[in-house]
C-alpha cells in the first residue's frame, strides 16, 4: 500500500534494501502450458506511479529479475485511465508470452479476464502486495501479513495514547481506498483490536463513523482525507471538544490529517501510519507523526522471484492459507512477510540496512 504522489525519487531510494535472486520454472495452467528457463520474461504489472513505493518496486523487480538471467518486463499504468491501461498491459505480457505475470493491482476486482487469460496460456499468475479478487485463476499471493499491519497500528495507537495520560480518549478512524483489497483487510485487523476498547469505552469515536463504508478513502488521496479530517472537526470537535488520536492506514493520509487538525487548532493527537515514507520519518522523530509500518519494497519483490525460482526447481513453495486471503473464489497460498512497527523510539534500529531511511531517522 502505497499512496502518495512522488515527483524525482531517484534510485538512490533504494540503496541499502537487500536485493539477491534466482528464478526459473516449469509448470502448466490452464488450457496451455509453458516453462520458464533462464532468458525468458517476465512481466510485472505494476498502478500508476502514485506512491514512493510503487516507484520504488519497479527498480527493485528490474534489478532482481535481471540479476537472476531473466528479462524483466515492468509495465507501470498510466495515472489516468489506470485500471483500463492495467488490463491492456496484462494482455499484452500475455500476448508476448511472458511465463509468469505479477501483478500490483490497480484494482484487484477489475482483472478477471486479463488473468484467465494468462492461466490459459500457461504463464503463473502471482499477486503482488495485494489480492486479485473473486477468481480461481491466481496461483500465489506475495504480500506483507496485512491483518497484522492493522493489528499494529491499533496497538500503536492505544500506547500513544496511554502516554498522553488517563482516556477515555477520542478518535477518529480513517481506511483505506474501497477498490484496493488490503484497505478492508489493514482496517479489519485494527479493528480486532479497538472494537473492545471501544465497547469497554477506552475510545469514544466522536462522530460514530465507525464502518469500512463511512472511514475509507477513495483512491488513497491525501485531498479527501484531509477534507474528511476538516469536516468531522468541524462537526464534531468544536470548542473545547479535544481530537486525542486518528487511526490512518497510511503516511500519506496521516500527513493530510495532521495537516488538518493543525490548521483547526487542534494539535499533537496520536496518529498512526504505514510504508515508512521518507516524508513521514522526520515527522516521526520530531513527534508529530506518532508511528508507521516499514515493509522492505525490495524484500517483497525478491519474494515473488524467490517463490518462481522453487516452481523452476520442481520444488513446491512455503506458503500459508489464511482466510485473510480470501479473494472471493479462493483462499489464495501466499507467501506473506512481516511487517515492522516503527515510532521514533525503534526508528534507527529498524531502517538498519536501509541507508536512506536510516539516515533520516539519525537525523532526528
Amino acid at each position: 500500500m502505497r499512496k502518495q504522489i512522488i515527483a524525482g525519487v531517484g534510485i538512490a531510494l533504494i540503496a541499502g534494501l537487500a536485493l539477491s535472486g534466482c528464478s526459473s520454472r516449469s509448470t502448466s495452467g490452464g488450457s496451455g502450458s509453458a516453462s520458464i528457463k533462464k532468458g525468458d520474461t517476465i512481466g510485472v504489472a505494476l498502478p500508476a506511479k502514485t506512491s514512493q513505493n510503487w516507484v520504488l518496486a519497479g527498480a527493485a523487480f528490474k534489478k532482481s529479475i535481471e540479476d537472476a538471467g531473466f528479462k524483466a518486463d515492468i509495465q507501470y499504468a498510466a495515472a489516468t485511465n489506470t485500471v483500463p491501461d492495467q488490463q491492456g498491459q496484462i494482455s499484452s505480457m500475455v500476448t508476448k508470452g511472458d511465463k509468469a505475470v505479477i501483478i500490483g493491482a490497480a484494482d484487484g476486482s477489475q482483472l478477471g479476464s486479463q488473468v484467465k487469460a494468462a492461466k490459459n496460456a500457461g504463464a503463473v499468475v502471482i499477486a503482488w502486495d495485494r489480492n486479485i479478487l473473486n477468481t480461481t485463476n491466481v496461483d500465489y499471493y506475495v504480500a506483507f501479513n496485512n491483518f497484522k499491519v492493522g493489528q499494529l497500528q491499533a496497538n500503536a495507537l492505544l500506547k500513544g495514547l496511554k502516554a498522553k495520560g488517563n482516556g477515555p480518549y477520542n478518535v477518529e478512524l480513517f481506511a483505506g481506498s474501497p477498490d484496493d483489497a488490503n484497505a478492508t483487510v489493514f482496517f479489519n485487523g485494527a479493528m480486532s483490536v479497538l472494537k473492545p476498547k471501544i465497547a469497554d469505552g477506552t475510545l469514544k469515536v466522536v462522530s460514530k463513523q465507525t464502518d469500512f463504508g463511512k472511514v475509507n478513502t477513495q483512491g488513497w488521496l491525501a485531498q479527501n482525507a484531509q477534507s474528511r479530517m476538516s469536516d468531522l472537526l468541524s462537526q464534531y470537535y468544536s470548542g473545547n471538544t479535544k481530537l486525542d488520536g486518528v487511526l490512518s492506514p497510511n503516511d500519506t493520509l496521516a500527513r493530510a490529517i495532521l495537516q488538518a487538525t493543525k490548521a483547526a487548532g487542534k494539535p499533537n493527537p496520536i496518529v498512526t501510519g504505514q510504508d515508512s515514507e521518507t516524508a513521514s520519518i522526520p515527522l516521526i522523530m520530531n513527534g508529530t507523526q506518532y508511528s508507521t509500518i516499514y515493509k522492505n519494497t525490495t524484500e517483497e519483490a525478491q519474494a515473488a522471484i524467490d517463490l518462481v525460482s522453487k516452481l523452476a526447481d520442481g520444488k513446491t513453495p512455503s506458503t500459508t492459507k489464511d482466510k485473510n486471503n480470501d479473494n472471493g473464489k479462493k483462499i489464495v497460498p501466499a507467501v506473506e512477510l512481516t511487517p515492522v512497527l516503527v515510532t521514533k523510539e525503534n526508528a534507527v534500529e529498524a531502517y538498519k540496512g536501509n541507508d536512506t531511511l536510516e539516515a533520516l531517522a539519525k537525523q532526528g
